[in-house]
């Protein structure tokens, strides 16, 4: 998987068919729609895929049946060819197939009720932010050094309730096995569900109990709490640390942006014009919207929060990316549960208290299906464990009874030695002598017992559940037609260089540099400025004594120096540049003209500069060849008559 050139666009071509979601179309019973090799395609399979991706084809032509049809068929012709080729045997396949098939059955897994209430809680603990500090000791779970840790903390209680908390930290946290940290403000999802429990349950100015996380035992106290601060939208004019300008520091740059804009001209043009954040100044600076907590850099959102009426503009402020001057656009509270309830739903199914989910989905799993365990499997195991299994060098005996029947599910049968394997691959996980062996034992056996439940659950998906069939279907073929693509066009693409250089020299004129100029802008909101210095600009003499002149004043005058590529936001389009001064212009709300120093054409680029944009359409034109040789070797067979009722049932 190395070395491989694989562009986006591929991805989307090979899993083109494969869009999440179910579209509810016609009933087309069981009519075939057409045949490859005698391999039969269901009208109905044909008439959900294009229901599905019809509002996502940016290609009108595609939405035509005939050709969608056509598209369908070669995707069904690679399907064929990568059966043939034994690609859906390959352990590869199946190892990525089975974890994807783990994933996508965890979306059908929940308890409606439960998750309900985690919805609740979060959209609760969302409406406030909690600002903490805490002391944490790390402990593995079974560690015997726990009851150590907790008695430490309840010891260190007071001290962190009462004492500063830099002299604290100053005396406890070494970075290994103690951690004094203040974590600011925080929402819900930021930290580990059991942390965040604690924090919003501890009253201000309280210290809580020591309690367990992943990460070992803590102690926190809240230092404050207070009310969301809901979303923000803001637009910025940024001059980046690293800012290549040699007339001006960032600092200096920013400050004279800061005062173009005090004296009128308009922000969103400014930033347009200036910003070195590329990818918000062709919106005028607009970022989108963000909510506190959420970035990275503490000092912009807090500046942008800190505007209160929409058309507020701040001073420059510095982060640690750069020079910044806010401009803020809309400030809105937190919205209302029905709005942001399936985001909740989401990250709660990625969260720790999914566990909560779990148990509640093995309680109605336990109603669904037909369970029968034996009486006395606890008792028959107790007694085959021994000291050993505390040591973690336990085997499983030889006169293991190993085809008993220890549960059944359904039709499911669940023997002895599943769970002998179970029980020695868990012994890991006692070190601790005193526990009995029968409790060890139900401990385990539950946990087996809930995981075969669950696993059998799983594997029954596909025959209840038609939108899981689905989906599970078309990501299996998607990631077969990778594999396929893969082997038979990516890579081949890139082993030919012969066949790539061809491609190259015989398409050169696909690949050219863009024309570029080199010089100076001038800018400024006032027309008749730009026209004096125009004026004075005779040669390049001229032109440093007007830059010189440029660094020692004050004023809305910018030179922003080049080189420019012809798309630069502060060009005209479409000009045809000449060497020396041209014309002044008008674009995003101030007066321009360039002088230019000198031009360089568009040339062909170098087979190395290029060689990416090269491979992937070496690529296309593989594939198209490819594609004639699949229609000649399979024979595709298409039922006219079931075409045309397709066509008159979608109107087409």
């Amino acid at each position: 998987m190395n070395n491989r050139f694989i562009p986006l666009k591929r991805i989307f071509c090979v899993l083109g068919f494969a869009f999440f979601g179910i579209a509810f179309g016609q009933d087309f019973g069981n009519g075939i729609l057409f045949t490859v090799n005698n391999v039969e395609v269901p009208s109905q399979e044909f008439v959900r895929v294009y229901e599905k991706n019809y509002d996502l084809v940016q290609d009108e032509s595609q939405k035509d049946i005939d050709n969608y049809l056509n598209l369908y068929i070669n995707y069904q012709l690679k399907l064929q060819e990568a059966k043939q080729m034994g690609l859906d045997t390959l352990s590869s396949y199946k190892r990525e197939y089975n974890s994807y098939k783990k994933d996508l059955t965890q979306v059908y897994l929940s308890d409606n009720k439960v998750t309900d209430e985690l919805v609740a809680e979060a959209y609760d603990r969302l409406l406030q932010d909690v600002k903490v500090t805490h002391i944490l000791i790390r402990v593995d779970e079974n560690s015997p050094d726990t009851i150590n840790a907790i008695n430490r903390l309840k010891e260190l209680q007071p001290r962190l309730k009462s004492e500063k908390f830099q002299k604290l930290k100053t005396e406890l946290h070494n970075g290994q096995t103690t951690y004094v940290e203040d974590l600011g403000y925080f929402s819900v999802f930021k930290m580990v569900y059991p942390f965040e429990t604690v924090a919003y349950n501890t009253a201000v100015g309280e210290v809580s109990e020591p309690f367990k996380t992943r990460f070992g035992y803590h102690i926190l106290k809240v230092e404050d709490k207070r009310t969301s601060r809901g979303e923000v939208t803001v637009a910025h004019i940024m001059v980046a640390n690293d800012h290549k300008d040699s007339l001006y520091t960032p600092k200096e740059r920013i400050s004279q942006l800061y005062e173009k804009y005090k004296n009128g001209e308009n922000f969103e043009a400014l930033a347009r014009q200036f910003s070195d954040d590329k990818a918000s100044a062709a919106n005028g600076g607009k970022l989108v919207p963000f909510k506190g907590g959420q970035l990275t850099s503490p000092e912009f959102e807090d500046k942008s929060f800190s505007l209160q009426n929409i058309g507020d503009v701040s001073p420059p402020f510095q982060t640690e990316f750069g020079w910044h001057i806010v401009k803020l656009l809309e400030k809105n509270p937190v919205e209302p549960l029905n709005k942001v309830r399936p985001e909740l739903e989401v990250r709660i199914k990625r969260d720790s208290r999914s566990q909560l989910i779990d148990v509640a989905l093995i309680r109605e799993l336990k109603k669904q299906y037909r369970i029968k365990v034996k009486e006395d499997y606890i008792d028959y195991f107790s007694s085959l464990l021994n000291e050993e299994y505390f040591n973690r060098s336990w085997k499983i005996p030889d006169n293991l009874i190993s085809e008993e029947k220890l549960a059944t599910i359904d039709n499911h049968t669940i023997s002895y030695k599943e769970f002998a394997v179970f029980l020695e691959n868990n012994q890991t996980n006692y070190f601790r002598k005193e526990i009995p062996f029968d409790e060890i034992v139900k401990k385990e056996g539950d946990e087996f017992l809930n995981i075969q439940l669950k696993e059998f659950h799983e594997n029954n998906l596909e025959n209840i559940n038609d939108d899981f069939a689905h989906i599970l279907k078309e990501y299996r073929d998607g990631l077969l037609l990778f594999d396929l693509m893969e082997r038979k066009i990516w890579n081949e693409a890139m082993r030919d260089t012969v066949g790539l250089r061809q491609y190259y020299e015989n398409h050169q004129a696909k690949y050219l540099t863009t024309k570029k100029l080199e010089g100076y802008i001038f800018s400024d909101s006032e027309k008749g400025k730009l026209e004096k210095i125009q004026a004075s600009l005779s040669d390049e003499n001229s032109l440093k004594a007007e830059l010189a002149k440029v660094q020692n004043s004050e004023g809305n005058l910018l030179v922003t120096p080049g080189p420019f590529e012809t798309d630069h936001q502060l060009l005209p389009a479409g000009d045809d540049f000449e060497r020396g001064v041209t014309g002044i212009y008008e674009k995003n709300g101030s007066y321009h003209f360039l002088y230019i120093t000198k031009i360089s054409e568009s040339e062909p680029k170098s087979f190395e500069s290029t060689k990416g944009r090269v491979i992937s359409d070496y690529q296309d034109f593989l594939e198209a060849e490819w594609l004639k040789k699949l229609r000649n070797k399979y024979t595709v067979t298409i039922n006219e008559k079931e075409l045309k009722k397709i066509k008159k049932s979608l109107g087409k």
